[in-house]
């Protein structure tokens, strides 16, 4: 079993940042994808980013160079630095943690004011 702890969520006016949070604790594998997702009301969850063991990145194309996830490996977090946010990144922000199995947080909620 693997518990994940987000944090980092609010209000912020358009135009400012956030940064997420996810520490990733219990059986952690060697090799693991942690990523961010997002759903806002009436659509379906989406990919935000992901940063595989190997330290490769996948981003939407909606956030590209808005967004940046960053992790600690010690410490098996993994962050979301976003800035230049906009009102269309409004949602429910989830961590994902996929090895031998997947878990999810429990989800913190970004809102952009515009």
């Amino acid at each position: 079993q693997v518990q994940l702890v987000e944090s980092g969520g609010g209000l912020v006016q358009a135009g400012g940042s956030l940064r997420l949070s996810c520490a990733a604790s219990g059986s952690i594998d060697i090799m693991y994808v942690m990523g961010w997702y997002r759903q806002a009301p009436g659509n379906q969850r989406e990919l935000v980013a992901n940063i595989i063991s190997g330290g490769i990145t996948n981003y939407a194309d909606s956030v590209k160079g808005r967004f940046t996830i960053s992790r600690d490996i010690a410490k098996n977090t993994v962050y979301l630095q976003m800035n230049s946010l906009k009102p269309d990144d409004t949602a429910v922000y989830y961590c994902k943690y996929t090895g031998r199995g997947a878990y999810w947080g429990q989800g913190t909620q970004v809102t952009v004011s515009s």
